[in-house]
């Protein structure tokens, strides 16, 4: 026994760890998450769980690295019932090569023979036959551990595996980051609007992405605060992404409520849904999903959704969305005429199962597709106003001002609903109002 102690101390002092491993700004950076040596949460737990399943692989692990020890913040397919056994020294994890590599994943198939890994010391008591990590990244590019998982033989890992850990690895960096924003913005005696600007557009895309074929606009405009210097985040989100092959998602949802609790749900959504649509699914499934997840995590805030999936096709694009508690999509034809275009459901973290129906579509060149939040079709007039107690813009109207856009762009026609708006209520968004268009140009003209 005493001899193998020994032999043990020999082979971790044989280790020669990356210099990045101690890099005092990544060191800080760790420290700061305030995750080391904490208890399990469901959150972590749960994106851990979905990696394994997606995967196949029996064990996935959100690790945190400081200088001596990696710290196992979730641990799925491992018996560790107290924070002690919820970790191991630096030298016995794979994660250490992961953090040498500065921000790119780890990917071995075959860890007994692989020249980065046969001579580690956890690959034979660990059971490591393959091993796929990708990094989790502070607010500064920093290393702060990997997400991680294992399987016992040495396999493959297809691309639809890499993708799913690279956006769930990115949903946990996310979830960091959005956590120690937050805390920094709690603890402030007074919370400036640019902060919680800035903590709402982490929630949407920069930027559209370009589609080809297709021309996308999008905007977010902020509820009006009635002098008021507090922090409230909105719930509304959009995201548009490829999924696999030609197939592109695109979601737009509404999260009860504004604050903490809001923005942690949106962004819970945004990933959630990101992951599960790499496998193409249907809208339906992919939203079912998505309802799942809420529910096993007790998410603290219901929302309503729109999803669609589309892919070009000689003629313009084909698509299947579905609805979950949320208004319609709106189709404009290229000649102004104007259509819902989506069956009702139920909304999302309330109802087990949940009850949506896909509905398919198509777009020709000139038509355009719109998404929105209830911002957009439920505005009222400023507090105080005569006709405050009712709709100063509705559904009737979104639609009137949306068929006046024939032979706009996407862009042209996201920029006159946002001024009808305007118009109508006097300046005053009574709600957060997202929309997002989606249109086929006409040809171009040899």
């Amino acid at each position: 026994m005493a001899g193998t102690r020994m032999r043990e101390r020999e082979r971790h002092r044989s280790v020669r760890l990356p210099a990045q491993v101690g890099d005092r700004a990544r060191l800080a950076a760790v420290e700061a998450t305030a995750l080391l040596d904490t208890g399990p949460e469901q959150v972590f737990e749960d994106l851990a769980g979905l990696a394994a399943r997606v995967t196949a692989s029996g064990r996935a692990f959100v690790t945190l690295v400081d200088g001596r020890r990696s710290f196992w913040k979730a641990c799925v397919g491992v018996d560790a019932d107290t924070i002690q056994d919820r970790q191991n020294p630096v030298e016995e994890s794979l994660c250490y090569l992961l953090i040498g590599l500065d921000g790119a994943p780890l990917i071995v198939e075959d860890a007994p023979n692989d020249p980065r890994t046969r001579e580690h010391p956890s690959v034979g008591p660990m059971n490591i036959g393959a091993w796929a990590g990708y990094p989790l990244l502070g607010p500064d590019g920093e290393v702060l551990g990997s997400f991680c998982v294992i399987d016992e033989n040495p396999r493959v890992w297809s691309p639809a595996d890499l993708i799913t850990l690279e956006t769930l690895a990115r949903a946990v960096s996310a979830e960091i980051g959005l956590r120690q924003s937050l805390a920094a913005a709690q603890q402030a005696l007074t919370l400036s609007a640019d902060l919680a600007h800035s903590l709402q557009q982490g929630l949407l895309p920069p930027s559209p992405p370009r589609v080809p074929g297709m021309e996308v606009a999008a905007s977010y405009v902020p509820a009006s605060r009635a002098g008021r210097s507090d922090i409230e985040v909105g719930g509304d989100f959009y995201d548009l992404f490829r999924t696999r092959g030609t197939s592109w998602g695109v979601v737009l949802g509404d999260v009860c409520g504004k604050g903490v609790q809001a923005a942690q749900v949106s962004s819970m959504a945004r990933y959630t849904i990101r992951a599960v649509a790499n496998d193409n699914r249907a809208p339906a499934d992919v939203l079912d999903h998505l309802n799942t997840a809420m529910l096993t995590q007790d998410a603290p805030r219901f929302l309503t959704a729109v999803y669609a999936r589309f892919r070009p096709t000689p003629g313009g694009i084909a698509g299947t969305l579905a609805l979950a508690g949320h208004p319609p999509a709106l189709i404009r034809r290229a000649d102004g005429t104007v259509r819902p275009v989506g069956t009702p459901g139920q909304l999302l973290g309330v109802f087990d199962p949940s009850q949506l129906t896909d509905v398919r579509f198509r777009l020709a060149p000139g038509d355009l597709l719109l998404l929105y939040t209830d911002g957009a079709t439920e505005a009222r007039a400023r507090p105080g106003a005569p006709e405050r107690n009712r709709n100063v813009f509705d559904d009737a109207d979104l639609a009137r001002t949306l068929a006046t856009t024939a032979g706009m762009d996407a862009s042209a026609t996201v920029e006159h609903i946002n001024d009808a708006l305007a118009a109508r209520h006097g300046g005053w968004a009574s709600d957060d109002t997202a929309l997002l268009a989606l249109r086929v140009p006409f040809p171009r003209q040899p």
